[in-house]
């Protein structure tokens, strides 16, 4: 899977209790060092900022996308090889999705377990065939698996669609589990 383009949604924040700034920076640098470019959200602050730096670091090409409103607040990265400026969060979605291979997502907030969602949501459906990965640093995403595991007890979600999360502390992992990804069928729904 060299050469690929990688979405990373992640924290704008750096988090407490764990490092997860230096996993973050960490993670870039192998996303670099594997030969990929990395898209995200364009910050240079938090895990975002991280990331980018470490990419950045190990001599990879960064791609930052950012509504204007979040540049005027001078939160953007200046150091990027591109920067795509969009007119809103949704225009920022899209563009990420449409370039993107692959999804990577690190700890954050709410705003990246939407970003993780809707790509999820999106491949269940069919909208694309791109994986999806959580790299589950310090246990970050447990209780979300432990609620993924779940939504397939109780019939709201198949094995199949479960399936399609790649998911553990390791990087490099997910990257060989992107390069064999096959993607399962599309969503089947009930009839009444």
């Amino acid at each position: 899977m060299a050469g690929k383009c990688i979405a990373v949604f992640c924290g704008s924040a750096s988090g407490r209790h764990h490092n997860y700034h230096s996993e973050a920076f960490a993670a870039g640098g192998t996303i670099a060092r594997a030969g990929h470019t990395l898209i995200y959200g364009g910050g240079r602050v938090g895990l975002m900022g991280a990331v980018a730096d470490g990419c950045l670091n190990a001599g990879g090409h960064v791609v930052g996308v950012m509504p204007q409103a979040l540049v005027d607040r001078e939160i953007a990265h200046t150091g990027l090889t591109e920067m795509i400026i969009a007119a809103d969060m949704h225009e920022r979605k899209a563009k990420m999705a449409e370039r993107a291979d692959a999804f990577v997502v690190l700890p954050g907030g709410s705003g990246t377990l939407e970003e993780f969602f809707e790509q999820w949501t999106w491949a269940q459906i069919g909208y694309h065939q791109k994986p999806i990965g959580l790299l589950n640093i310090n246990g970050y995403f447990d209780p979300l698996l432990a609620m993924i595991d779940q939504m397939v007890d109780a019939g709201f979600l198949s094995e199949a669609h479960k399936g399609m999360l790649f998911q553990g502390p390791d990087i490099d992992a997910l990257l060989i589990g992107f390069a064999n990804y096959r993607h399962p069928a599309k969503k089947v729904y009930e009839t009444c």
